[in-house]
């Protein structure tokens, strides 16, 4: 993680108080401004965009790339081998366009209705395991029984990675967003990279039924894909596919559970399932900023000119509680008529995998409310335990219980 002495002065927004209540902190700098010159918790100057207007129109401004070459401050974010760097987060039009064909045959919405039946199976499982272990224990971990393993065992089953894998490869992806320490981000990387690389080998000695075997094809026989292209695109694909996911269902339940009028109307009306996900992942994404992005050219932002090559953050966190956009926007509400956000992304780089997420979220949801409806946190919401960096907040565990029967 590199110092920048020269920018010792900036405000390091980033400290304990976000932790404990990061939309405080984005209400804050939204009334003084849409853009902000901070520097991260590394020393890394950046310019953070707090506007809804503004975050959206940069999210589709070409003359911001997501390409680290186009940096003139020395970025180099978790410093990635070529081999997990060339996804499609960091790859600007042309390239990107290619390699989103190549794998975006597996994320039609036909195909993800296919997995439908997959998905609830696995959902009606982990709920039964849940609702076990409260029986046998009088609670549980809500993150670890359910909302973690469900997207994993999704993408797992479409990259054919055994379980015990995906858990080694969830536990590496979640050192390297919230790591202790340099020592520690590299040995996270350091696993992924192996595991990926020896992943993609196996898979190319013994082809299967499965998207990577279908990509390694494109990259042997077509020659559409560099091997580097190829270990980064399994790399996003773990890596997108499983933790925004998770963190949305159990910041989600969280919700619901401490929205008892809007919970009741549900159980009232299933239909406003499909409004809920999308209210929720306006409310509760865990993902605090888009990838970051490189102007190519000097650029004016909310009134502020930002030179070519600075490091530019949008906070999707702040945009979705703007109340320039979203009338009452700290209120959970599932009858909200502007339910439009940019929690799975905006324009070229919005998430391939988007119909995937929302089916898995859906039924995650519907399967909690029909199996155990009388879940309830076990401990106070004040004493929930978070993760909290600038990139995520997210719950660490989530213990509940479930209401005796009869007990409104």
């Amino acid at each position: 993680m590199n110092q920048h002495p020269d920018t010792a002065q900036l405000p390091r927004p980033f400290d304990e108080s976000f932790a404990a209540d990061p939309h405080a902190l984005y209400a804050r700098l939204r009334a003084a401004g849409s853009v902000h010159r901070i520097a991260l918790p590394d020393g890394s100057p950046v310019w953070l965009v707090t506007h809804e207007a503004d975050v959206r129109a940069g999210l589709t401004d070409p003359r911001l790339s997501v390409n680290k070459r186009h940096s003139t401050t020395g970025f180099s974010g978790f410093s990635l081998p070529p081999a997990l760097d060339s996804n499609l987060l960091n790859i600007d039009p042309e390239d990107h366009l290619r390699l989103r064909r190549l794998v975006s045959k597996g994320f039609t919405p036909r195909h993800v209705e296919m997995l439908g039946d997959g998905v609830r199976a696995c959902a009606r499982d982990l709920a039964a395991r849940l609702e076990k272990a409260m029986a046998d224990d009088g609670e549980a971990d809500l993150v670890a029984a359910y909302a973690h393993p469900l997207p994993l065992r999704v993408i797992g089953a479409l990259l054919h990675v055994p379980d015990a894998d995906q858990e080694r490869f969830a536990g590496w992806i979640s050192t390297m967003l919230a790591p202790r320490s340099r020592e520690e981000l590299g040995a996270a990387v350091g696993s992924v990279h192996r595991f990926l690389v020896d992943l993609v080998a196996e898979r190319r000695a013994r082809p299967g039924d499965d998207m990577l075997s279908d990509l390694i094809a494109a990259r042997d026989e077509g020659d559409r894909l560099t091997e580097d292209e190829l270990v980064s695109l399994a790399f996003l694909i773990l890596m997108a596919g499983s933790e925004t996911v998770q963190h949305v269902i159990s910041a989600g339940a969280l919700t619901l559970m401490t929205h008892p009028e809007q919970l009741a109307a549900l159980r009232a009306d299933p239909g406003l399932l499909p409004a809920a996900v999308e209210e929720l992942l306006r409310h509760t994404s865990p993902n605090q900023t888009a990838v970051r992005r490189f102007p190519t050219e000097p650029v004016e932002i909310g009134g502020v000119r930002i030179p070519t090559g600075d490091t530019v953050l949008f906070c999707l966190a702040s945009a979705h509680r703007d109340p320039a956009r979203y009338p009452d926007p700290d209120r959970f509400d599932l009858t909200r008529a502007d339910k439009a956000h940019l929690a799975l992304g905006h324009g070229l780089h919005y998430c391939l995998g988007a119909p995937l997420a929302r089916l898995q979220l859906t039924i995650a949801l519907d399967t909690l409310l029909d199996v155990l409806p009388g879940l309830r946190p076990a401990r106070p919401v004040d004493e929930l335990p978070w993760a909290a960096t600038f990139r995520f907040h997210a719950l660490r565990a989530l213990p509940v219980t479930t209401a005796p029967a009869g007990t409104p």
